[in-house]
């Protein structure tokens, strides 16, 4: 019970804050609104060696079937490496386009905002238990769902660096059943996740830029 009461007062806060200041985590941010009573989140971030300009290619290529996720391939990418670089046919990200968040495309992103070099808000919406995608401005036509937005809000450094702040914000139910799996399973997993992104985000950015045409990259 002590274990569990530090847990929930000390540590689960931090771990949900990652790295993130105070201003960031207590800020808001564009993407915030859309998910109205949202009753899980976080707020992590991250300093990476590069502008936004040099950042963003590598943020709006992601998506399965396209530059993967930049965290463990094994577990979201199904064992395909993330692109080691930045691959042109990739980069004219539109809101609304889908991302497909597995390989077979069945479930999906949505780019909710896109704003070159400084905002891309990802959604994800999906009815519980089938999985089934939905458009959330209708709703689920079930009673049980997940919505979701992960934002990625880059903010130039004073030595031109980038400060990489992303947020999530979500809402489910039944509450009693998506609460406890927020807490034993997708919190962790995320921090896992969106750590080993930042980690590889920095690798590729440290590094010489490589840009792929179209003809190569359909190959």
């Amino acid at each position: 019970m002590v274990a569990a009461a530090a847990y929930g007062v000390v540590a689960r806060p931090r771990l949900l804050t990652w790295g993130a200041t105070h201003a960031e985590a207590t800020g808001d941010w564009p993407g915030d609104d859309l998910v109205p009573g949202y009753a899980s989140g976080s707020t992590m971030a991250t300093t990476l060696p590069g502008p936004p300009e040099r950042v963003w290619p590598w943020l709006v290529q992601m998506g399965c079937n396209r530059g993967g996720w930049y965290s463990f391939d094994r577990l979201d990418n199904a064992g395909r490496p993330s692109a080691d670089r930045i691959v042109a046919r990739w980069q004219g990200l539109k809101e609304g386009q889908r991302l497909a968040a597995v390989p077979d495309g069945g479930v999906w992103f949505t780019a909710a905002l896109v704003e070159p070099e400084r905002t891309l808000v990802l959604r994800m919406s999906v009815e519980l238990p089938s999985g089934h995608p939905f458009d959330a401005r209708f709703g689920p036509l079930s009673g049980g769902y997940t919505d979701s937005v992960w934002g990625f809000h880059l903010r130039r450094t004073a030595e031109n660096g980038t400060r990489l702040v992303v947020r999530t914000r979500g809402r489910s139910r039944p509450r009693w059943l998506t609460r406890p799996l927020d807490l034993v399973l997708w919190e962790p997993v995320h921090l896992i996740m969106q750590l080993r992104q930042f980690r590889n985000l920095r690798a590729r950015v440290s590094g010489e830029p490589r840009v792929r045409d179209e003809a190569t990259a359909a190959r």
